[in-house]
């Protein structure tokens, strides 16, 4: 078993992606990328130390992911670590750790960017590039919703 890091940077200051983060209705929104749904009735998603959390993920074939975790640290806007498996009935978890840095912006742009170091240990042997790819996914989804919330 080993650990996955995925670092990216979004556009938008750090209450906000920390609002993404911890919101269920916007967590709802990018959990799983664009081609899944997390429907807010199977989501009991509250980032309060020691809290569980759960979210169903219904693929684009129907087949349904049972999420569970529990909230281990809440450091707002700064720091999240929570546990996460698809295994519900298996009392081992991977801890996702997640940093919220807020940076100057990039490229030109004005305003703050908020840099986003996750972290998920342990992981299976040879799942590294899937988990990678899915997280990018993840974090394309993640971006786009920040800009929704940013625009309302």
């Amino acid at each position: 078993m080993t650990d996955l890091t995925v670092t990216r940077t979004f556009p938008f200051p750090a209450e906000l992606v920390w609002s993404a983060w911890t919101t269920a209705e916007h967590f709802s929104a990018w959990f799983g990328g664009d081609q899944v749904e997390v429907p807010l009735d199977t989501l009991d998603y509250v980032a309060e130390l020691g809290r569980a959390w759960k979210a169903d993920m219904v693929l684009p074939d129907g087949n349904r992911i049972h999420w569970v975790g529990e909230f281990v640290e809440v450091d707002a806007p700064r720091h999240l670590r929570l546990t996460i498996t698809d295994q519900p009935d298996d009392p081992a978890r991977s801890h996702l750790v997640v940093d919220f840095a807020e940076v100057a912006g990039a490229d030109g742009a004005t305003g703050p960017a908020t840099e986003v170091t996750m972290t998920q240990t342990p992981i299976p042997e040879g799942a590294e590039e899937a988990l990678r790819q899915g997280y990018a996914h993840f974090f394309d989804t993640l971006e786009a919703e920040l800009g929704r919330m940013a625009a309302a």
